[in-house]
């Protein structure tokens, strides 16, 4: 098994990610995380926009230390930052931006789910909390926050609310790059730009809470006021990220639909349960099954790639898996690459993205989508895993 060779060296590199994580260091934290940011404050990075080598390609890269909390505080000091939507995004990035003592507001539908839940949370309905015509209204900024679908359903709603001098910013560039499936088009007069941080509203949250921060990508689509850049910057320091890189929102949009349909979520289910069921039609149990498909990669060698990269990773297996991993990893991807091109390209022709709008639309949706996720819940692969995680260690604490 690959995992015992690489269960010390994974110890080694928990410990090492551990002290590593005070490198990057939230500007701000909620009150009661206040002593744990103070705490470790005098070692936050001093490093800024910077030149990187990315396998041989340089890019230009944004660090928290180009805007401290106080640079940031001045900058929006007039700025009324308004969040439409409580979603993943809306409700992480919200409530980081109102722990770093942002002005900010949210706008939801009045007494629906987001609503309640925003309340409950602390938003204060006529003060910080209002419908999403109302914060559009006040806000100076105007994050669109919302779903895609509901982007394209609400748009007539907000644009006449976005009025020259304001910014309009996303986190996903569907809209702005799928306009002719949208309609939702760069109003004129306003500053459009995007900064999409690289995982979900939830884990930014989180991880800003840990005095860490996801990295995200950052463009600008429209510059009237020329000083978009620097705006979104800020902006993107502001609600958590723990470094800025560039891109386009087309780019953006392109990249996060494919990777989310392969290897992030799409193909990693569907080799996992390619390879669980060879096993178990072999006469393997389910356990046996689970733990060499899924537990073992997600628990001892991802770990490692996390860490230090792929050669690291084979480098602390046996030397039976290193062998076999390197014989075999060049037919997979002779077999998997046309699929990939296929995605991509679906991806870039609007095909993904009309079928993601027209099943988001659905009066059902939420009702289809738990049929689906029960089928991949009721799984056998899945129930088998529930077990395999119910005795990790850690879960059996009393």
């Amino acid at each position: 098994m690959a995992s015992r060779s690489a269960s010390r060296t994974l110890a080694r590199v928990a410990a090492s990610a551990a002290r590593s994580s005070l490198a990057v260091r939230t500007m701000g934290a909620a009150p009661r995380f206040a002593a744990r940011a103070s705490a470790v404050s005098s070692i936050q990075q001093t490093r800024g926009i910077k030149t990187l080598n990315f396998g041989g390609s340089l890019e230009k890269v944004y660090e928290r230390s180009d805007w401290p909390k106080q640079k940031v505080l001045d900058y929006f000091k007039d700025d009324t930052i308004a969040v439409l939507g409580y979603g993943p995004q809306g409700h992480g990035q919200g409530l980081n931006l109102r722990d770093n003592g942002l002005n900010v507001i949210v706008g939801v539908r009045k007494d629906g789910r987001s609503w309640k839940k925003a309340v409950a949370e602390g938003w204060v309905p006529g003060k910080n909390l209002f419908t999403i015509e109302e914060a559009a209204d006040k806000g100076s900024i105007v994050l669109n926050l919302l779903s895609d679908a509901a982007q394209r359903d609400l748009w007539p709603t907000i644009k006449p609310f976005i009025t020259p001098g304001k910014t309009l910013y996303f986190s996903h560039g569907f809209a702005i790059t799928y306009k002719e499936q949208t309609h939702v088009e760069a109003p004129a007069g306003v500053d459009v730009v995007l900064c999409a941080p690289k995982g979900s509203g939830t884990t930014l949250r989180t991880l800003f809470l840990e005095g860490k921060g996801l990295n995200s990508s950052i463009a600008v689509f429209q510059d009237v006021s020329g000083k978009a850049h620097e705006r979104v910057q800020a902006l993107g320091v502001a609600i958590g990220s723990g470094y800025l890189y560039e891109t386009t929102f087309a780019k953006e949009v392109y990249s996060d639909l494919y990777g989310e349909r392969g290897v992030l979520m799409g193909a990693i289910n569907g080799l996992f349960r390619a390879q669980y069921d060879v096993l178990r039609a072999q006469g393997h149990s389910p356990s046996e099954a689970f733990n060499e498909t899924v537990e073992e990669a997600t628990q001892s060698l991802y770990p490692l790639i996390g860490a230090k990269g792929m050669d690291w990773m084979y480098a602390n297996c046996s030397v039976t898996a290193q062998r076999g991993a390197l014989d075999w990893h060049q037919k997979f991807y002779d077999a998997s690459l046309p699929v990939f091109k296929d995605l991509y390209e679906s991806v870039k022709n609007g095909t993904e993205s009309q079928r993601a709008l027209d099943k988001n639309s659905q009066a059902d949706y939420r009702e289809s989508l738990e049929v689906e996720l029960e089928e991949i819940r009721q799984a056998e692969i899945w129930r088998a895993g529930e077990t395999v995680r119910s005795l990790r260690p850690e879960n059996n604490k009393k």
